[in-house]
C-alpha cells in the first residue's frame, strides 16, 4: 500500500515538475501571489511546495483547456457544416472597399467564427481547471478557520481547568494536542507546537509565535500572541486563560447573535424567492391563453427552476449556520487497548474478540458465537437498534418503498407516461411520490425524534448536575463521591447513568474508562468536550471543585445559545411554514376558480361550437388558442409537492443544523398538501 502511495505521489510530482518551466515563465517566485498561495497551504495543512502545487495547477488548467478547446471548435465547425448557423448571419460590420475584399470577408467569417469558439471554450477550461486546484487550499483554511472559531471558547476552558489542576505550561500544550477527538482543529495547531519542540528542537516561545502565523484563525493567532507576551513576562498563567475563557465564551454568544440576525434576513429572502416560481407559473398561464405561451418554460419553472431555488437557498444557509463540530467520540486509546477494542464495538466489529481471532480456531468460533448472539439480540429488540442508528431505517423501507411502486406498476396502477398523470394526477402522483415518501420517512422520523429526545435527557440537566457535582467536590467529596450524591439528589436520565457509572467504579472499572463508556454511549460533542474536561483533571487529584464549576459555566453558556438559537429560528420556521401555506392556498385558489371555470367555458364552447356548426377556437382541453387545463392541474399539483419537500427540508436545517432534522416538516406539509389537493381536485 505505501509503494502504490509513494508511487502515486512520484507520478504526480513528475506531472508537477512538467509544467514548472510554464510556471516560472508565468509567475514571480518571490511574488505576492505565490507567497499568498503557500500561506494558504500552510493554513489548510497541505504539505507541498507551493511551487510544484502552482505548477500542477497550471497542468491541469492546460489539460482541461485544450479538451475543451477541441471540443469547441469541434462544435463551432459543426453549426456551420450541418447549416444551423449561415456565414452571412455573422458580421461584425466591417466596410469592404470592393466587392473582392467583401468577397474575402465573408470567406474569412466561418473560420473566424470556429478559432473563437475554440478559444472561448478553451479559456473557460484552463479557468475551470487552474482555478478548482488553487480553491482547494482556500477552502480548506477557511473550514478549518471556521472550525477553530468555534471551538476556542471551550478549548480555553479546557486549557483553564488543567492550569487549575496544576499542569505547567508545556504539560498543557501537549494535553491539548493529545484531545483532538474533542477539540479537532485546535488540537491540530497546539500538536504543532509540540511536535516543533519535540522533534525539531525548537524552543516553545518560538514554536508559539510561529504558530500564530500561520494559523488560518485570526481569533487563535491572537490567543497565542498574547499567551507569548505572558509566557515571557513571567505573568500569571492561570489568571490569564480564566480571562480569556470569559472573552471567548462572551465571543461565542456575539458570534450566535449574527448568525441568527443573518438567518432572520435569509428568512425574509426566502419568502420572496419561494413566491417567485408562482408568480412565474401565472404569468406563463395568460401568456399561454394569449397565444405566445411555451410548454416548456412552464414544466422547467415547475420541475426545473423551483427546485434550483430551493437548493441554492438551502447552500445560502449552509455557509452561515454552523454544524456542530465532531462526532462525539471519545478515544479509548491510552487507557487499555483491550478497553479500546471493546469501545470500537459496532454493527461490523464484535469488540474484544476481534484482537484473538485469526490465532486460533477456538477464538474464530468465539467470534462466530459472538456475531450469532448480537443478531439474536438485534432482533429481539429492533427498536433500540434504529432508535441509536436512524438512518439504518432507510435500509428496510427503501426497498420495501420500491417493492410497492414496482407492485404498483405490474398491476397498473402506477402510470408510466406524463399521459398517465393527466388522466389521473392524485393517484398517480400518490403512488410515485406520497408512497415512498411516508414509508422511508414516518419510520425515519419517529426513531430520529426518539434519538434526539433520548440524548436530550442528558443534555437538558447536565449544568444542573454540573453544579451538583461541584458543590458536592467542594465539601470534602471525592469526584465518585460526589457522583454518587448527584444521583442520590437528581432524577432523569443523567441521574441513572451517574448510579450506572458509580456501580462501574466499584466493580473495578477506572472512573476515566466508566466516563468515556458513558460518553460514547451518547457521542454528543458537546458532553465529550466536558468529559474531556472532567477525565483529564481528575487524573491528578479528585479535588476538582473549580474544574467542575468551569465545566458547569461552559455547559450554561451553551445551554444559553440553545435557547436563543431555538427561541430565533422559531420565528424562521414559521415563516417558511407560512410561506407555503400561502402558495399553497394560491395554487389551490388557481385551481378552483381559475382552472374549473376555463374548463366550464371550454365546455360551453364546445357545446356551441357543435350546434352551430363550428367557428370556435376551443377544444376538449384547451382555451383561449391551447391552454391544456388538465395538464395545468398536473404541473400545480406537483409544484406544491415540490416545495413543500424543499420548505420542510430548509425549515429543519435552520433549526438543528441537519437535514434529517427537517423530515418531519416534509411528511406534514406533504400531508397538507396532498389532503388540500384530494379537495380541489
Amino acid at each position: 500500500m505505501s509503494l502504490d502511495r509513494d508511487a502515486g505521489f512520484e507520478s504526480a510530482r513528475g506531472f508537477a515538475d512538467a509544467f514548472y518551466p510554464l510556471f516560472r515563465l508565468l509567475f514571480d517566485e518571490e511574488g505576492d501571489f505565490v507567497a499568498t498561495v503557500g500561506e494558504k497551504l500552510t493554513q489548510a495543512r497541505m504539505n507541498q511546495p507551493v511551487e510544484l502545487y502552482i505548477s500542477r495547477a497550471l497542468g491541469v488548467g492546460v489539460l482541461v483547456g485544450l479538451l475543451l478547446w477541441l471540443i469547441g471548435t469541434v462544435l463551432g465547425w459543426g453549426l456551420f457544416a450541418f447549416g444551423i448557423i449561415q456565414a452571412e448571419s455573422i458580421g461584425l460590420g466591417i466596410p469592404a472597399s470592393s466587392p473582392e475584399q467583401a468577397a474575402l470577408l465573408e470567406s474569412l467569417t466561418e473560420p473566424a467564427a470556429v478559432l473563437v469558439s475554440g478559444v472561448v471554450f478553451g479559456g473557460v477550461g484552463f479557468g475551470l481547471g487552474f482555478g478548482t486546484l488553487l480553491a482547494i487550499p482556500y477552502q480548506r483554511a477557511d473550514a478549518r478557520k471556521r472550525e477553530i472559531n468555534m471551538l476556542l471558547a471551550d478549548a480555553v476552558s479546557f486549557m483553564y481547568a488543567l492550569s487549575v489542576g496544576g499542569l505547567n505550561q508545556l504539560e498543557i500544550f501537549e494535553a491539548m494536542a493529545q484531545a483532538d477527538d474533542t477539540y479537532g482543529e485546535v488540537a491540530k495547531e497546539f500538536q504543532s507546537i509540540v511536535q516543533e519542540t519535540s522533534y525539531f528542537g525548537t524552543d516553545y516561545r518560538n514554536a508559539v509565535r510561529q504558530q500564530s502565523i500561520e494559523t488560518p484563525s485570526e481569533e487563535f493567532s491572537q490567543f497565542l500572541t498574547d499567551m507569548l507576551s505572558i509566557i515571557n513576562s513571567g505573568g500569571d498563567m492561570e489568571r490569564f486563560l480564566y480571562d480569556k475563557k470569559e472573552k471567548h465564551l462572551r465571543t461565542a454568544k456575539q458570534q450566535q447573535e449574527l448568525t441568527l440576525e443573518t438567518l432572520e434576513l435569509f428568512g425574509e429572502m426566502y419568502m420572496t424567492l419561494s413566491l417567485f416560481p408562482l408568480l412565474l407559473i401565472i404569468i406563463l398561464v395568460i401568456m399561454s391563453m394569449l397565444g405566445q405561451g411555451k410548454d416548456f418554460l412552464l414544466t422547467a419553472t415547475v420541475y426545473l427552476l423551483t427546485p434550483l431555488i430551493g437548493v441554492g437557498f438551502l447552500v445560502l444557509v449552509s455557509t452561515v449556520k454552523q454544524d456542530e463540530v465532531g462526532d462525539g467520540y471519545l478515544d479509548p486509546g491510552g487507557i487499555d487497548d483491550h478497553f479500546a477494542e471493546e469501545q470500537r464495538e459496532g454493527l461490523l466489529h464484535l469488540g474484544l474478540v476481534e484482537v484473538f481471532t485469526g490465532k486460533y480456531s477456538m477464538f474464530d468460533r468465539i467470534r462466530s458465537r459472538e456475531g450469532t448472539y448480537k443478531t439474536g439480540q438485534l432482533l429481539k429488540a429492533p427498536h433500540l437498534f434504529f432508535r441509536d442508528n436512524p438512518l439504518f431505517t432507510l435500509a428496510l423501507t427503501g426497498p420495501a418503498a420500491l417493492v410497492l411502486v414496482g407492485f404498483a406498476i405490474a398491476s397498473g396502477d402506477a402510470p408510466l407516461s406524463f399521459q398517465g398523470f393527466i388522466d389521473n394526477p392524485v393517484w398517480s402522483t400518490f403512488v410515485w411520490v406520497y408512497v415512498p415518501a411516508y414509508v422511508t420517512l414516518i419510520p425515519l422520523v419517529v426513531f430520529y425524534e426518539w434519538h434526539q429526545l433520548r440524548r436530550g435527557g442528558i443534555t437538558g440537566k447536565l449544568s444542573d448536575n454540573l453544579r451538583k457535582l461541584s458543590s458536592a467536590n467542594d465539601t470534602g467529596q471525592t469526584l465518585l463521591e460526589s457522583i454518587r450524591t448527584t444521583a442520590d439528589t437528581s432524577s432523569g436520565k443523567l441521574a441513572e447513568e451517574f448510579e450506572v457509572m458509580y456501580a462501574k467504579v466499584n466493580y473495578g472499572m477506572s472512573l476515566r474508562e466508566a466516563l468515556v463508556e458513558f460518553n460514547n454511549k451518547y457521542h454528543i460533542p458537546r458532553l465529550a468536550r466536558t468529559v474531556k474536561l472532567i477525565s483529564e483533571a481528575q487524573q491528578a487529584s479528585s479535588q476538582i471543585t473549580d474544574v467542575l464549576t468551569t465545566a458547569a459555566q461552559a455547559s450554561e453558556n451553551q445551554d444559553d445559545i440553545e435557547r436563543e438559537r431555538k427561541s430565533r429560528t422559531r420565528m424562521q420556521v414559521a415563516i417558511i411554514l407560512m410561506t407555503y401555506l400561502t402558495l399553497l392556498a394560491v395554487m389551490a385558489i388557481l385551481k378552483l376558480r381559475f382552472l374549473d371555470v376555463l374548463a366550464g367555458l371550454t365546455a360551453q364552447a364546445g357545446g356551441a361550437e357543435t350546434g352551430g356548426g363550428g367557428g370556435g377556437g376551443l377544444g376538449s382541453g384547451g382555451f383561449a388558442g391551447g391552454v391544456n387545463i388538465d395538464r395545468l392541474s398536473v404541473l400545480f399539483f406537483h409544484a406544491v409537492t415540490i416545495q413543500a419537500v424543499l420548505s420542510g427540508i430548509i425549515a429543519g436545517y435552520i433549526r438543528s443544523a441537519d437535514i434529517v432534522a427537517g423530515m418531519k416538516f416534509v411528511v406534514v406539509l406533504l400531508t397538507v398538501a396532498l389532503g388540500v389537493w384530494v379537495v380541489v381536485a
